[in-house]
Parts: structure tokens; C-alpha cells; sequence
């Protein structure tokens, strides 16, 4: 079940690697087990040229399924995550350069509110999802760099903790 999206919320971050190093890192089967701070356990149900599905188990044993919708190799995806059988916001990673240097940005385009006319969710949306979601992924866009730039995994709640995932 996919919701109609009215809104978005983008965060990019400079990340410390090339953008061949991050793609082989976000590509890979698992991958946020090593960088993402709310992440439980990730694991890919599906991983081949035709089919990526994986799922993220948070901190606060919420269990979500991502079922990626588009593949752009070395570049990014988009993908459908919520849990199963039920709505899911749409995603999409891009990675980038400018002046030589790497960004990956995350846009999210969520389901909540996505029923109601604009000017009903405008509020709501702008006063408690956007900064939720905002604080959300730059925690997983730091959690990226982290691990890129030092090798280690991140610990949980490394950026402070999420009401919604920790």
C-alpha cells in the first residue's frame, strides 16, 4: 500500500568518501548494521540484480520492510519502507558531487498525513513530522559518514535518541 505524497523532507550531507566508496557501501547487503544509530539488526531478504528487499529492525523492535522500487547504479535508489502490509513512505537516496567533493541526500516522502488535504496536515507536518524526520535522517547521514570516515560501527543512539526508533 503506497500513500499519496504531498510533502517531502530532504537532508544532505557532505560525506568523506568518494562517491564509488559510498555507493559499494549503501549497495551492499546489511549495510546498516554498521552505520545506522537506531538500527537493531538489518537483514536483506532479497539482494540480486532484479530484486533488493531488506528489513530494519529499530532499537524499539519496530520492524520495517524496504522494498526497493528503482536501482540507479552508483547514483542512488528509491524505495518503499513501513511496516508490512501496511502504508509505506517513499525514499529516495542520491548521491552527488560538487567541487570534487561527496553528498548523499536522503528525501523521504511520508505517508503520514499524506490523506488529508495540505491545508489540514500543513501544521501538524511542519510542527512535529518535518523536525522528526529531519532529526531522523541526519542521525543516518552522520551515521554514514561515521562509518566511512572511521571504520567503526556506530553505536546506537550515537546522535541522540529518536522518540519514534530508539
Amino acid at each position: 500500500m503506497v500513500g499519496i505524497y504531498n510533502q517531502s523532507i530532504s537532508v544532505r550531507k557532505k560525506i568523506h568518501a568518494t562517491e564509488v566508496k559510498l555507493w559499494d557501501f549503501i549497495s551492499s547487503p546489511g549495510y546498516l548494521n554498521f552505520c545506522h544509530p537506531f538500527c537493531k539488526e538489518s537483514k536483506a531478504m532479497s539482494w540480486n540484480n532484479n530484486n533488493h528487499t531488506d528489513e530494519l529492525i529499530y532499537l524499539n523492535n519496530l520492524k520495517y520492510i524496504r522494498e526497493f522500487i528503482s536501482w540507479n547504479e552508483k547514483e542512488g535508489y528509491t524505495l518503499l519502507i513501513g511496516e508490512k502490509n501496511k502504508k509505506k513512505s517513499k525514499v529516495e537516496w542520491k548521491i552527488s558531487s560538487i567541487n570534487k567533493e561527496t553528498y548523499l541526500t536522503i528525501t523521504v516522502y511520508p505517508y503520514f498525513l499524506s490523506n488529508y488535504p495540505k491545508i489540514i496536515s500543513a501544521l501538524p507536518y511542519k510542527l512535529y513530522i518535518r523536525p522528526k524526520l529531519e532529526k531522523y535522517l541526519s542521525s543516518v547521514l552522520e551515521g554514514i559518514n561515521w562509518y566511512l570516515k572511521k571504520g567503526e560501527k556506530v553505536p546506537r543512539n550515537a546522535f541522540g535518541k529518536h522518540s519514534w526508533f530508539s
